[in-house]
């Protein structure tokens, strides 16, 4: 039997042997397929650099809902909106972003937009190479942003108010 992920939609086979992480709105299947993807990019210290950040903050927020925070979701979508919007390369989001956790008192909630079911998590899984690795995140990741468009704006001013 089939399971569906809530966040991303991502149909899997059932694994009753899977917990969830319990913090992001993400099936037990998902968030397995998420741990692979991170054990490849803290295994590969060119491709960590490249894209980890990107692989981190873009699960974030295409399993936004349920369980997981506000401060997260926000934490996560500012981090995209720096790369997508604002040029800034993936490994120097961090300190930004930590910044923002820091100098934010109090988190908008964002609604989670329809989520695009073109490419996932899996998708990057499956990549055959280092290359084709970051190429599927930053695919991704662009995807994930752009349906979070409705919030744009919101994420750009939560932003403005950190710094």
């Amino acid at each position: 039997m089939d399971v569906a992920c809530p966040g991303c939609g991502l149909r899997m086979p059932r694994r009753d042997n899977l917990t969830a992480h319990g913090y992001y709105n993400a099936s037990p299947e998902c968030w397995s397929v998420y741990t692979e993807v991170l054990e490849a990019e803290y295994s590969n210290a060119p491709l960590f650099g490249q894209v980890h950040q990107l692989t981190v903050d873009t699960y974030a927020v295409h399993h936004a809902g349920g369980p997981h925070p506000d401060k997260s979701v926000g934490v996560h979508l500012s981090g995209l909106y720096l790369v997508h919007l604002r040029g800034v390369a993936p490994t120097s989001v961090a300190p930004l972003r930590q910044q923002l956790a820091t100098n934010v008192k109090s988190w908008p909630h964002f609604d989670p937009p329809p989520m695009p079911q073109s490419i996932t998590v899996f998708d990057v899984a499956m990549a055959s190479s280092p290359q084709e690795h970051a190429e599927r995140v930053r695919e991704w990741s662009a995807a994930v942003w752009a349906a979070w468009a409705p919030h744009h704006a919101a994420v750009a001013e939560l932003v403005q108010i950190a710094h």
